[in-house]
């Protein structure tokens, strides 16, 4: 039988950290209550990434995986 998670124990990884996963958490407000700034960093959700502009609609999952990282654009 899979383990469940409890709503207290959900859990999700944003960079090295470990933080609650609430249902309903979106990849925007992520951010913003980790302090991040959004407009300077690139995301992407269990390797996959995730446009600035669909980050108030992607829901968040305990267990996910989430990244940021600076976008590098040279020549």
């Amino acid at each position: 039988m899979p383990e469940t998670v409890s709503p207290q124990e959900a859990r999700l990884r944003l960079n090295d950290l470990t933080l609650p996963c609430p249902h309903g958490l979106t990849l925007a407000t992520l951010l913003d209550e980790q302090g991040v700034d959004s407009t300077q960093v690139a995301t992407a959700v269990n390797g996959q990434f995730v446009p600035r502009s669909q980050r108030k609609s992607l829901r968040l999952s305990a267990g996910d995986t989430v990244l940021t990282f600076q976008a590098i654009v040279g020549g």
